[in-house]
């Protein structure tokens, strides 16, 4: 198989490529060289963002495209468009935040999404994807696989969440951790995401699909455990109640990152999955995720790469010391 990966040398791109390898498949990347490729692809240059960007796209033939664009969805309906005489499948990796505020646990693809249009510029990153999505259709009709990812976490991750959770646990002593301890999580290994989303566009699969594990696949007292385990740091998790941490103005997801509470939790950790899962979607253990994330992270001297278009995560240490002061 031919598979061109649209950007492929970060976080899920980067999977996206390695899976591929692995399967023995023939990869091509395609971005603006910012970061070097894996080796054993071949690499093309262009900036979807700029005229005349997508030159190097005017020539070849590929059996899968993957897309992982997460900024203006013309860029992808301009590269859908330019590709779908010549490519076979086009996956585009989504998001379930295409879906409008009150998708509950439980929502499965058919839950309303929000208003985008493949011609718009820039703007929030709901939009982003959903009019991005639009223009993966508009190009490839049937041909065209959604990939509505939830939580992604892995090596490589960009985002620094769990990489937030492992450096905070490996350096040791209390730490704040949000209960309940058995509230269950729901996300996806950057890695299962990447293989699913190969096969099932090899086996000519296409529509909507939340890639992401069942609800309550994981705890987060399972998480967490498992990153004082692999860190050998000796912290001691010192849970505290929801209501305390948010009266003190914790902010889930972004203090506390993966946590979350209310309709937030209920729609993040609550998808219905059971499409992927009939379509072969399988999903490690988390003890693998966070063990390979932590070996990668040791590699690389312990700081994770940070997208500039996101927010850094993590719980203030005087914060953190206010709160376990307190008990």
């Amino acid at each position: 198989m031919r598979v061109l990966v649209l950007g492929g040398t970060e976080f899920v791109g980067r999977a996206v490529v390695e899976e591929a390898l692995a399967l023995g498949w023939r990869v091509t990347t395609f971005n603006r060289g910012s970061h070097e490729p894996p080796a054993g692809v071949a690499a093309l240059r262009g900036d979807r963002s700029a005229p005349g960007g997508l030159a190097a796209l005017e020539r070849g033939e590929w059996d899968v495209v993957v897309d992982t664009w997460s900024w203006a969805p013309s860029a992808v309906r301009d590269s859908a468009a330019l590709l779908a005489d010549r490519a076979g499948h086009y996956v585009y990796v989504s998001s379930r935040s295409v879906h409008a505020d009150g998708a509950g646990f439980g929502a499965d693809e058919s839950a309303p999404v929000v208003a985008a249009s493949p011609d718009d510029g820039d703007g929030d990153y709901a939009k982003n994807k959903r009019g991005a999505e639009l223009g993966a259709v508009a190009a490839f009709g049937e041909r065209a696989l959604l990939a509505r990812a939830g939580l992604v976490l892995g090596p490589y991750e960009n985002i620094g969440r769990l990489p937030w959770w492992l450096n905070r646990i490996a350096r040791g002593g209390p730490v704040v951790a949000p209960e309940p301890a058995d509230l269950g999580l729901q996300y996806v290994d950057a890695r299962d995401l990447a293989r699913w989303c190969l096969e099932a566009a090899g086996r000519g699969v296409g529509g909507a699909f939340n890639v992401v594990s069942p609800p309550g696949f994981t705890t987060m007292s399972e998480l967490l455990d498992t990153c004082v385990r692999v860190t050998g740091g000796g912290a001691e998790l010192r849970w505290i109640g929801a209501d305390r941490l948010l009266a003190e103005g914790v902010r889930p997801w972004i203090d506390l990152p993966i946590w979350l509470t209310g309709d937030d939790h209920a729609f993040m950790h609550g998808a219905d999955v059971s499409r992927a899962v009939a379509a072969g979607l399988r999903c490690r253990p988390v003890a693998e995720t966070v063990a390979d994330t932590w070996a990668w992270l040791r590699g690389i001297g312990g700081a994770a790469p940070m997208r500039a278009d996101r927010p850094r995560v993590g719980l203030d240490p005087a914060v953190e010391a206010r709160l376990l002061e307190r008990g």
